[in-house]
């Protein structure tokens, strides 16, 4: 790719000749006079007719440079509309941000009624082609034949995208759509009739003022998402934009927008954006904003941070999988995955199906043999450089970080089995529930602490940051808390404990948890992009909210393979890590499965291959996150996903297990 700064340059260049197109379009298309046009080699003009209506248009195609060389490679496409209005931008922005693609410019009709082309421009046949809705005014709609965008879009899916893929070698897992203005209107109205026609649309500025209503009935036909029905899916990565002085634009557009993220559809990906500017001057940025979104969708390393949101992250156009990954200097050993023939295929057939969502929504699939990373594959939203959300395998995470606090001394084996409120100076005992001596730094790491709180008094103070903060956390729980009893320390899931656990590292360690997770955990790992939320109480969250990227769950992982140990110092208590990796309890959930156990913070089960069993313990969050470590095997296995029901593990253990044992 080219810098960054000559395509700034070329913006410069080229903004005066595009930013008010629209506005001077009449002028531009209607002067007598004799003008000399932009000709570039690289651009081959084609014609094509439209099989229903006979209109003639035609299509401005701009091939990759080394497309001629690279006969093995197929490429992924741009369609866009309003053709002259919008290559110089586009064939300028792709050119420095995502050189591999190629253009498709629609043209508007050629053999327009000469009298309308005089009178408003050679761009006339854009008001009957991009708009979905006849007038209600007899004259105009007459003069314009509006509404023919159903007919405008079967050009384009039956002879506009059957020529390119016949001709060119495209990619139909990535064909782009890009739509500015009217063309934007379009846009979304294809969207939410025929979705499949393109996997990614760019929506900038849509003339939908008036088109709201419309397009929420067409949501309605098209129908609600269903998990259980995968054809109920609008799936597609959607970049909407308007220009911040765009005030008029600015409620329709966040309705449309609600209206597709009301959908709750796990295939649909919608990113709003709000560019400097008015409909024209924002052009010119939209091309560069919705260009750099898109390339993080062909790539598994995003040239975007993405820090909206999760869920606006778009969906890999293709999975990538690769058996020797890249050696990034990030402190991952690599090396290539060493399976017999059949068990790769088996694994690359896995990694294709997950990639189709035959198993659900997952992210990210990683293995590690003999502590080298040596099968990667990245899907959905998952990308090599961006943080995951962890959910629950931040619990795991906090027992390593209590398990370096013993490792420095800090605490003992012994003390935990002392009273939890033995370590917390700022207790007042005075205040709290009967029975709290009984808790246990081994109680709340397996998840019978006793605390009994109703849910309904609780949400008075859960919210409250001058209570709970620091040790008013623990406090707090202790004086709402019904008596702490033999009965009431049964295993129950949930973040109290993690946070019981997290308030006496912060009470025990040097300085602030925080810095200990960082200086103690996560820079000996070489551990720098994640996100580590803070907790109401000022602590760090101990149960959930953290990101790391797929890569560090390696780290975390291989850690426990190599019992605590990194680069031959002893980073974790190896007597606290055999324990809390152990099968201490049985958990009580319905959904848990009967075979799984419960250590400090990490699940443990048995795998059988064959005749024989393997011990495999793991790091669990909701969603499919997943660090499996089977120290026997010498294999660490990380999962990241955003699944419902989370049933991966199974396609791990008849898979991928059998294929290291073998």
């Amino acid at each position: 790719m080219k810098n960054k700064t000559g395509l700034l340059l070329l913006i410069l260049l080229i903004i005066t000749n595009t930013a008010f197109a629209q506005k001077n379009s009449a002028k531009r298309f209607t002067s007598n006079k004799k003008s000399s046009f932009l000709e570039l080699s690289h651009i081959q003009v084609v014609p094509i007719k439209a099989t229903q209506t006979k209109r003639n248009y035609e299509l401005y195609i701009k091939l990759p440079k080394d497309y001629s060389e690279n006969k093995d490679i197929s490429y992924p496409a741009i369609y866009y509309t309003d053709a002259m209005w919008h290559l110089e931008m586009l064939s300028g922005s792709t050119e420095y941000m995502l050189e591999n693609v190629i253009l498709v410019g629609i043209s508007w009709q050629l053999d327009i009624n000469e009298d309308l082309r005089k009178e408003r421009g050679a761009h006339v046949s854009r008001f009957r082609d991009y708009s979905f809705r006849k007038s209600n005014n007899p004259k105009i709609q007459k003069k314009y034949q509006l509404g023919q965008g159903k007919k405008h879009l079967d050009f384009i899916r039956n002879d506009v995208i059957t020529y390119v893929e016949n001709t060119y070698r495209t990619d139909p897992n990535s064909r782009t759509y890009f739509g500015y203005s009217m063309g934007g209107e379009f846009g979304a109205y294809v969207l939410l009739t025929q979705p499949d026609t393109f996997n990614n649309y760019i929506i900038g500025s849509p003339s939908i003022k008036n088109e709201v209503s419309y397009l929420s009935e067409l949501n309605s036909k098209f129908g609600p998402y269903e998990a259980s029905n995968k054809n109920s899916s609008i799936k597609a990565n959607v970049f909407i934009s308007r220009g911040s002085l765009e005030k008029d634009m600015e409620e329709p557009i966040d309705e449309f927008v609600s209206i597709l993220k009301n959908r709750r559809d796990s295939g649909l990906a919608v990113l709003k954006v709000v560019i400097d500017g008015d409909h024209g001057t924002a052009f010119p940025m939209t091309v560069v904003r919705s260009v750099t979104w898109l390339s993080s969708l062909m790539s598994p390393i995003s040239n975007d941070n993405f820090e909206a949101s999760f869920w606006d992250i778009p969906h890999l156009n293709n999975a990538y999988v690769s058996t020797t990954p890249e050696d990034r200097k990030d402190g991952v050993s690599v090396d290539t995955l060493s399976v017999k023939s059949n068990d790769q295929q088996a694994i690359l057939k896995l990694s294709q199906e997950i990639f189709e969502g035959k198993h659900g929504n997952y992210d990210a699939l990683l293995i590690s043999h003999k502590n080298k990373l040596v099968f990667e594959s990245y899907y959905k939203k998952g990308r090599i450089n961006l943080p995951h959300g962890q959910a629950s395998a931040v619990k795991a995470y906090t027992s390593l970080i209590l398990g370096r606090a013993i490792q420095l001394g800090y605490l003992s084996m012994e003390d935990l089995h002392k009273p939890l409120i033995h370590f917390l100076k700022d207790i007042d005992l005075e205040k709290i529930t009967k029975g709290a001596e009984k808790i246990t730094l081994h109680k709340a790491l397996t998840m019978h602490g006793g605390l009994t709180i109703d849910s309904e008094v609780w949400k008075e103070f859960e919210n409250d940051s001058v209570r709970l903060k620091g040790q008013g956390l623990v406090q707090t729980l202790l004086e709402q808390s019904k008596p702490v009893t033999q009965e009431s320390q049964k295993y129950l899931y949930g973040n109290f404990n993690p946070m019981l656990v997290m308030t006496v590292i912060d009470a025990v360690v040097p300085g602030t948890a925080e810095n200990f997770i960082k200086t103690e955990i996560l820079d000996k790992l070489g551990i720098t992009a994640y996100e580590w939320t803070n907790h109401v109480s000022g602590l760090p969250e101990a149960g959930w909210r953290v990101k790391f990227l797929s890569r560090d769950m390696i780290k975390l992982g291989n850690l426990v393979l190599n019992n605590g140990k990194l680069n031959g110092e002893q980073l974790i208590s190896a007597e606290y890590l055999d324990k809390a990796t152990s099968g201490i309890v049985k958990p009580t959930q319905d959904w848990m499965p009967k075979d799984y156990r419960y250590g400090y913070f990490w699940y443990q089960t048995l795998i059988k291959v064959g005749h024989k069993s393997y011990n495999a313990t793991f790091a669990w969050g909701g969603g499919g996150q997943r660090v499996i470590v089977i120290e026997e095997l010498d294999l660490t296995i990380v999962v990241s996903g955003h699944d419902r029901e989370d049933e991966l593990m199974t396609q791990i253990s008849e898979i991928i297990i059998p294929a290291i044992v073998k």
